[in-house]
């Protein structure tokens, strides 16, 4: 069977602030107290919504033990201030001791308080927050696959397509205000559609003659990589963000799928089986020096995503030992590793904004969820319960 062949029928399965602040101590000052690869912590909060958020969150991090076994490390409060407000606290020691105080602001209480968990884990770990992330990805809870948007813990979900028609792939802009995605909606042919997050306004980004796929925005949002078969072969293009000026850039006998931009904008890495099987490569924005990335891991290699913040790591699905996993490429060594862990197959990894965590596809024959995974400490967190629904092929951008 063809790696197109491979990708159709894989595709078919998917488818079945402002901030007032008063600080006490500065942000070095409390990850000095804060060394240890995962630091016990407790947290509180007078409202049970708001601690409910918090546990979930601190939970599938990685970075964080709310055992209570021993001393915690910090404390973290988060109290209510009013319906969109929230009051984030930091507090260590015995006698506890007040390290930092800020009031938060969102639309609502949930937005408020995932954005003080973010400024926690910063103060605590000197990581970037992600919970309040954007998150968009599919689903086939109403019994078509339709594009959803979240945070990252999959909260206020919203349904962006009801298209009852097959939508696959969506990619996020930088600024998470628009997502790009393919649908067979209207002519019965994979198409990429744009759609703006704020007025809900759709339009036809890419509608050449053959398949019109794997659309995503380079970290500046300034140009789009996609695949197009209108030559006859699925080859990697450029365009800038309305779809126009369009550049090719590969020319190979194989299939090439799966675009993802370096954090420089300045090479792509994408999927090609022009040696046979599915591996990856990459090639200068401008056409030239593609070659593969040798991987040395397994015969298929496919779906990469090349990290946001370090630029020598891309994840990727591999198949090994009847089953798919994720696995991360390693520019610096030269060398592969596999991260995922549990059941079922690890499909479709793609990077939060932290360089750190990982989102992917737990799939089974009985269902679809998505888990976060720190790469760090190999800790996995489900995003959401299997009661939710399927869910899978995520993507996300810090919230702005």
């Amino acid at each position: 069977m063809s790696f197109i062949q491979k990708k159709i029928l894989f595709l078919l399965f998917l488818f079945p602030l402002y901030i007032s602040a008063q600080q006490t101590i500065e942000l070095g000052d409390i990850n000095r107290n804060a060394n240890s690869r995962v630091k016990q912590i407790t947290v509180a909060s007078s409202d049970q919504n708001i601690l409910n958020l918090m546990q979930k969150a601190f939970s599938v991090h990685g970075a964080y033990d709310l055992s209570q076994n021993g001393n915690p490390a910090f404390t973290i409060r988060i109290q209510p201030v009013d319906s969109a407000k929230v009051r984030l606290e930091i507090e260590s020691g015995r006698p506890s001791k007040l390290l930092f105080s800020e009031v938060l602001s969102g639309r609502d209480w949930r937005e408020a308080s995932l954005s003080a968990i973010d400024l926690a884990v910063t103060k605590t770990s000197g990581l970037p927050g992600i919970f309040s992330s954007r998150m968009a990805f599919i689903s086939d809870r109403t019994g078509n696959t339709e594009v959803y948007v979240s945070d990252l813990l999959m909260l206020g979900v919203h349904q962006v397509t009801k298209d009852r028609t097959h939508s696959v792939r969506p990619s996020i802009s930088p600024d998470s205000r628009i997502i790009l995605y393919t649908s067979y909606f209207k002519n019965g042919f994979p198409d990429i559609y744009k759609v703006n997050l704020a007025s809900g306004q759709r339009e036809v980004f890419a509608s050449f003659k053959g398949t019109n796929t794997g659309a995503t925005y380079n970290s500046m949002g300034t140009s789009v990589a996609m695949i197009l078969s209108g030559t006859g072969n699925s080859e990697l293009y450029l365009s800038d963000t309305k779809g126009r000026n369009m550049q090719r850039l590969t020319r190979t006998k194989g299939l090439e799928a799966d675009p993802t931009w370096a954090p420089d904008g300045q090479r792509l890495a994408f999927t090609s089986d022009n040696a046979g099987k599915p591996q990856l490569y990459e090639i200068r924005r401008d056409g030239t020096n593609m070659k593969r990335i040798p991987t040395n891991i397994s015969g298929y290699c496919a779906e990469p995503d090349w990290n946001p913040v370090k630029g020598n790591l891309i994840a990727f699905t591999v198949a090994q030992a009847g089953q798919f996993e994720v696995a991360v490429w390693d520019y610096s060594t030269g060398t592969s590793r596999v991260v995922s862990n549990g059941t079922g197959d690890a499909i479709e990894p793609t990077w939060a904004a932290d360089g750190r965590h990982l989102i992917y596809t737990e799939r089974t024959s009985t269902y679809q969820r998505l888990v976060l995974l720190d790469t760090e400490t190999g800790h996995k967190g489900y995003l959401h319960e299997k009661a939710w629904g399927n869910a899978s092929q995520a993507s996300c951008a810090p919230r702005r």
